[in-house]
């Protein structure tokens, strides 16, 4: 009896132990198992992304006369949001967000319900896309399925954000954030003027507020031979 006690005493403690590793791992980085599904999910979404840019040559930016103007850049900017958002299934890639403060390089899905979000950053299907001059909200997990915005609290004023599209990469920088209960709609009201909203759960580890990072468009690069950046006016442009 004392053995079988010794051995089953050992064997909580290795438990024990391997829970607290466990728990360690997610905590300080993320689910490796849901992680795992992230990545394959996250290679495919990237192979049909670069397809679609190589194949986005009939975009109103792409066929805008070689002698346009900047505001005549940003107008074919804007149709051409339009025409990509139309065009855009639940569950297709949307553009690529970088955010260097966080290390973050992921495909946006189109998408915020369950099973859209273990692909990636998933964009709320009731917002704009980059250049349409409206809210564009994007949320991310924190603790699983790569876990994207696991930071997301660690961003401040001044840090870039960049969006790249078919039709242009858009550089943000973020202004601020807010805290809100989990059942907070009124969040996802557009204000009239661009704007990009990063979700997240807040705190980690529970769903009951939601955590959103704000960034205003600073430049836009349309996506055509020779195109130099053009500065965009803070709150839309």
């Amino acid at each position: 009896m004392r053995r079988l006690a010794r051995i089953t005493g050992t064997l909580m403690v290795v438990a024990g132990l391997g829970g607290l590793a466990w728990a360690v791992t997610v905590w300080q980085w993320q689910d490796p198992f849901t992680a795992a599904v992230h990545h394959y999910e996250q290679r495919k979404l990237e192979q049909r992304f670069e397809q679609r840019l190589e194949s986005a040559t009939a975009t109103a930016v792409a066929t805008a006369p070689a002698t346009a103007s900047p505001q005549e850049l940003r107008r074919a900017v804007g149709r051409s949001a339009r025409d990509w958002r139309r065009r855009l299934r639940r569950g297709d890639a949307v553009g690529r967000l970088r955010i260097p403060t966080l290390d973050v390089d992921e495909i946006v899905v189109d998408g915020t319900d369950t099973e859209t979000l273990k692909r990636g950053p998933g964009r709320y299907r009731g917002s704009a896309v980059p250049g349409e001059g409206e809210l564009v909200y994007v949320a991310g997990h924190r603790t699983t399925y790569g876990a994207p915005f696991s930071r997301i609290d660690r961003l401040r004023k001044g840090d870039p954000v960049f969006v790249e599209l078919p039709y242009g990469t858009f550089e943000y920088r973020i202004t601020g954030h807010r805290i809100v209960p989990a059942d907070e709609l009124s969040v996802l009201r557009s204000r009239g003027v661009e704007l990009l909203a990063l979700q997240a759960c807040h705190p980690r580890f529970f769903a009951s507020h939601r955590y959103i990072a704000y960034a205003e468009p600073v430049a836009l690069v349309p996506a055509r031979k020779g195109a130099e950046s053009i500065p965009l006016a803070l709150g839309g442009g």
